[in-house]
């Protein structure tokens, strides 16, 4: 999940798994698999940078998890 903030300054989670497309039209309009489409401030090159990191950090705590279960084999 990423917080984002929606063009009424409404702070949101998205689930960065269920993003179809982005695209700026000058606001940016994030198209979700489902076909809603949500309009918030953050620019598109910030929320490829949200969703680098969070994938980031969710491969980090299951390569933690991984190796204190299993060891570092």
């Amino acid at each position: 999940m990423i917080l984002l903030t929606k063009i009424n300054n409404v702070h949101i989670t998205l689930n960065c798994d269920m993003m179809q497309q982005l695209e700026e039209t000058p606001d940016t309009v994030v198209t979700l698999c489902n076909g809603d489409k949500v309009v918030v401030k953050e620019p598109m090159v910030e929320i490829i940078e949200k969703i680098v990191e969070y994938r980031r950090r969710v491969r980090s705590l299951v390569e933690t998890e991984y190796k204190r279960q299993y060891g570092t084999e």
